[in-house]
C-alpha cells in the first residue's frame, strides 16, 4: 500500500523551525517525509537526519528525499541522541515530533491500527514486539483498566476490561473487530448511540500502551532538547490531550527561570531560564487546512528556542 501523507501545519511547522540552510535538522518523525522533504528542500550545506521506527516510513522516506541533503535512519525519536552520536554530529539547530499514528498506519487496515476495518489486533508501529492482541489477552482485569483510564481517559474502564477478561476465557481475542464489538458491548447503549465510535478511547489507550508512546515522548523531549544548539528550536505536533499535557508541561518547566521546590525559601538553581517559548498558546490549523485534511483538526503545535 502506498504511504500516504499529508503534512499537518506544514507552514507553521517550517516557520517555527526558523530554517538555516546551513543547520542539522532533525525530523523525528518522518513518516512519509512530507515534513522532511520541505525542511531538506530550505538547506544547501545543512543536513537532514529523518528518524522513524516504522520500516514502511524508512523505505518511502528514503526514496522521497532521494537527491536531498537528507539521511533516513530506523529508530524511534527517543534514540535521537544516539542516532546523532553515531553519525558525529555534536549538535542540531532545530527538530520536529509529528506524534500519534499516521494516516498510512490507520489507512493500512492489515496493521491493526483501525477499529473501522477487520484486521489481526496489531498495533505495532516498529512492526516488532509484542502485540495489541498479547497485551489485551494477557494483562489481568486492573491493569488493563489502568491502561484503558490513564491512556484513553475511558469512563467504562473497568466494564470493558472485565468483557475482555471474560471473552478471553473462551477464546483469545484476535482481531480489531472482536475487541471494538467487546467495547461496545460493555459501554450504555446511549454511548453506543453517539456519533464517535466508543471503541475509539480503547484503541487509542492499548495503542499507546503496545508503543510506550508516553515514555518515548518523554525520554525522546529531553534527548532531542540537549542536543539543540543555543537558539535551536524545538516544534512538537501532538494529537490528543495526553500528549500534549506532557509537551507543555515539559516546555514551561524549560522555560521558567527558576526550578527550585517551593518549599526553598531563596533560589538556588541560578534563576535562568533553559528555553524560552515561542508559542504561549497551540498553533491549530486554519480554516483552510481544516477542509483539506481530517487529521489536522485535533492538531496542536507548540515551539520552544533553547536559551
Amino acid at each position: 500500500m502506498e504511504f500516504h501523507h499529508v503534512p499537518v501545519l506544514l507552514h507553521e511547522c517550517l516557520e517555527g523551525l526558523a530554517i538555516d540552510p546551513a543547520g542539522t535538522y532533525l525530523d523525528g518523525t518522518a513518516g512519509g517525509a512530507g515534513h522532511s522533504c520541505e525542511i531538506a528542500k530550505r538547506l544547501t550545506t545543512g543536513r537532514l537526519i529523518a528518524l522513524d521506527q516504522d520500516p514502511d516510513a524508512v523505505a518511502t522516506a528514503t526514496e522521497r528525499l532521494k537527491g536531498l541533503p537528507a539521511l533516513v535512519v530506523r529508530a524511534n525519536f527517543r534514540e535521537a541522541p544516539r542516532v546523532l552520536r553515531e553519525l558525529g554530529i555534536d549538535s542540531i539547530q532545530g527538530a520536529l515530533l509529528d506524534l500519534g499514528v499516521s494516516s498510512h498506519q490507520l489507512d493500512d487496515a492489515a496493521r491493526g491500527f483501525s477499529y473501522h476495518a477487520d484486521a489481526p489486533l496489531d498495533m505495532r508501529m516498529s512492526q516488532s514486539g509484542p502485540t495489541a492482541a498479547d497485551l489485551v489477552n494477557s494483562l489481568d482485569r486492573e491493569e488493563l483498566c489502568r491502561i484503558l483510564r490513564d491512556y484513553g481517559e475511558e469512563p467504562y474502564a473497568w466494564q470493558i476490561a472485565g468483557k475482555i477478561v471474560t471473552a478471553r476465557a473462551e477464546h483469545p481475542i484476535e482481531t480489531t473487530m472482536e475487541l471494538a464489538g467487546l467495547v461496545a458491548s460493555a459501554v450504555p447503549p446511549a454511548e453506543r448511540r453517539k456519533n464517535k465510535n466508543p471503541a475509539r478511547r480503547t484503541f487509542q489507550a492499548v495503542r499507546i500502551a503496545v508503543n510506550g508512546e508516553l515514555d518515548a515522548l518523554n525520554e525522546g523531549l529531553d534527548g532531542i532538547f540537549e542536543a539543540l544548539a543555543p537558539g535551536g528550536r524545538l516544534c512538537v505536533i501532538t494529537f490528543h490531550s495526553l500528549e500534549d499535557r506532557l509537551v507543555k508541561n515539559k516546555f514551561r518547566r524549560w522555560a521558567q527561570k527558576c526550578t527550585c521546590p517551593p518549599e526553598f525559601p531563596v533560589c538556588v538553581c541560578g534563576g535562568k531560564a533553559k528555553a524560552k517559548l515561542i508559542t504561549r498558546h497551540p498553533i491549530e490549523a486554519d480554516p483552510d487546512e481544516l477542509n483539506e485534511n481530517r487529521r489536522s483538526r485535533s492538531a496542536k503545535l507548540r515551539v520552544l528556542e533553547k536559551l
